[in-house]
């Protein structure tokens, strides 16, 4: 982590003029605004928190590698409790689905400290239940990573707007280091794994995941995996048929949207 605090550092009279020109957060809680967005989703995790996907495919979504694992106990979370909910907003989703079957980074390595290696392998495929072929959800494709200066926006969800998205159009990317993405995008609980956008031929294309959010001198930037290799090897991996499949309905235990369990929810850390 000291080198790439050492990146951040190095670029921050940069970071603090192009953060200037950054956008505000717009809170996509209309048809309208979040029409484009409806590929963008939250992924509730048995009552226990929420974080970001996206669909990249009409039965992939792609997130954070984190968002799979208690940050308690560091264990892997049983993927039959997490549910996608296609652009939620307000208290409904343009679709449903359950996890079949989830990949995760195989040097992925969760010990609860943020690093540059845990940072940069922070990836995971989820492979639905069912397909979402729905005219008005359309996957989001990727693009190569930007470079120090390039504007991206994000959507997320977070802690303080879980009921609907929020997007940021205008950010920088303030770094690169050993494919880790330093921005000046907004996050916070529960963006973990939303998507970071630039805009290819008038299209908006990911080329980054949020992992985790860093400070320096007072400022927040953001920490994100450059896609890439790292997309790449998920996806062989489930071409090869790797991953934890499902063995039975998940449906009798899982916690719907709304409720609780135990002491409460826990927002999962960006």
């Amino acid at each position: 982590m000291r080198q790439l605090l050492a990146a951040i550092l190095g670029v921050f009279t940069f970071a603090t003029t192009a953060m200037a020109q950054d956008s505000a957060l717009k809170a996509l809680d209309n048809g309208v605004d979040a029409a484009a967005w409806e590929a963008v989703g939250r992924l509730d995790i048995g009552g226990t928190g929420f974080c970001t996907g996206t669909l990249i495919a009409p039965r992939l979504v792609l997130t954070a590698a984190h968002c799979l694992f208690d940050r308690e106990t560091k264990a892997r979370i049983d993927h039959g409790e997490v549910q996608f909910l296609a652009g939620w907003r307000n208290g409904r989703a343009g679709a449903y689905r359950d996890i079949r079957r989830a990949v995760v980074h195989p040097d992925y390595v969760y010990d609860g400290e943020v690093s540059s290696g845990r940072v940069r392998n922070d990836l995971a495929l989820l492979e639905l239940s069912r397909p979402i072929r729905n005219t008005t959800i359309r996957p989001f494709g990727t693009a190569a990573r930007p470079r120090p200066g390039d504007s991206v926006g994000v959507v997320s969800y977070a802690r303080d707007r879980a009921e609907a998205p929020s997007l940021q159009e205008v950010c920088k990317v303030l770094a690169q280091q050993e494919g880790v993405l330093v921005t000046s995008c907004a996050v916070d609980f529960g963006s973990s794994g939303a998507p970071i956008f630039s805009i290819v031929a008038g299209e908006a294309h990911i080329v980054s995941v949020v992992s985790a959010k860093a400070e320096v001198e007072g400022t927040q930037v953001s920490l994100g995996t450059a896609l890439g290799a790292p997309l790449a090897l998920l996806q062989a991996e489930l071409v090869a048929g790797k991953g934890v499949f499902l063995d039975s309905n998940p449906a009798g235990k899982r916690i719907r949207v709304g409720e609780e369990r135990g002491t409460g929810a826990k927002f999962i850390r960006p």
